[in-house]
């Protein structure tokens, strides 16, 4: 039929053509470039002209001479230096022994915010309330604490990258030194949106992203949730995250019910973070000592 754009996708090879032919597949015939096609025909045609594109540079690459330079990613180490009975144990790191409930209680973990602001997704955390303010379980927050730990410190025992977050700058310098110490990394400025999600262009080469990401506070403003917990949650990257108690626990893997405002309890949880990643590496070098 007069005008008709035929493609046979019996082969996936591209052969480039003239600039006024089509691009076709090996076994398909070019075809005169005819004006009176249809602009919908004709947006069809220019989508496969810049892929065909693609796929020829692409194979012109591969097949050069040139011999291929593989991206330098910092990859965990290697499998032989791990001990899988690590994983059986309950508690291998003891991170049980880090801290007790009353050091929880003396770092005013358990003062949240006032009544009004409760989210209702944080009730089963909450003990009561003590003159207008929520007063969190501390039992619950033991509890989820050392689980958290627990899984930071077996991800720096197999290597792994971990990432903290802190957006409230009178306490950002706290967790800045508590990633130095500890050999981590940290984040305590303005998140752009796609750091993650987009990091090959953002960075321009291939990128690592972290093991673990640990958020001191989920929250930016009163009312919006950080950015890089949302990215997160779409790359599959495991996170731990202070929720006090008007924030939604919903996206975060291992929340952890408490205070993330007062500087006693930053620096209190930046203390038990920082010891179960040193341990987790410790066990590590001794087993690599073996």
């Amino acid at each position: 039929m007069e005008g008709a754009f035929i493609l046979n996708l019996t082969l996936l090879v591209f052969i480039y053509a003239t600039r006024d032919k089509y691009l076709c597949l090996e076994t398909a015939t070019i075809y005169e470039s005819n004006p009176n096609l249809l602009p919908s025909k004709m947006l069809k045609i220019r989508n496969v002209l810049n892929f065909a594109e693609k796929c020829s540079t692409r194979t012109r690459l591969l097949s050069s001479g040139a011999p291929q330079i593989a991206p330098a990613i910092d990859e965990p180490g290697p499998k032989e230096s791990v001990k899988t009975e690590v994983l059986k144990h309950p508690d291998y790191f003891s991170v049980r022994d880090i801290f007790t409930v009353k050091d929880l209680f003396d770092a005013r973990v358990h003062y949240g915010h006032r009544e009004g602001s409760l989210e209702s997704r944080m009730l089963p955390y909450i003990y009561g309330s003590r003159l207008g303010h929520i007063v969190f379980d501390l039992d619950k927050t033991a509890q989820y604490l050392r689980q958290a730990l627990n899984i930071t410190a077996h991800i720096a025992y197999r290597d792994g990258i971990v990432l903290f977050f802190m957006r409230q700058p009178q306490n950002a310098h706290l967790v800045e030194t508590c990633a130095k110490e500890c050999g981590e990394f940290a984040h305590t400025r303005f998140w752009r949106g796609g750091i993650f999600t987009n990091a090959e262009k953002q960075f321009g080469a291939v990128t690592r992203l972290p093991d673990l990401c640990i958020f001191f506070n989920t929250l930016t403003t009163i009312l919006s949730q950080h950015t890089a917990v949302r990215d997160s949650a779409k790359m599959g990257i495991p996170t731990i995250g202070i929720v006090d108690s008007n924030c939604n626990p919903n996206l975060i893997t291992y929340p952890v019910p408490g205070n993330d405002d007062s500087p006693a309890a930053i620096e209190f949880y930046c203390r038990v973070f920082k010891e179960a990643i040193l341990r987790g590496k410790t066990k590590r070098k001794e087993h690599e000592a073996l």
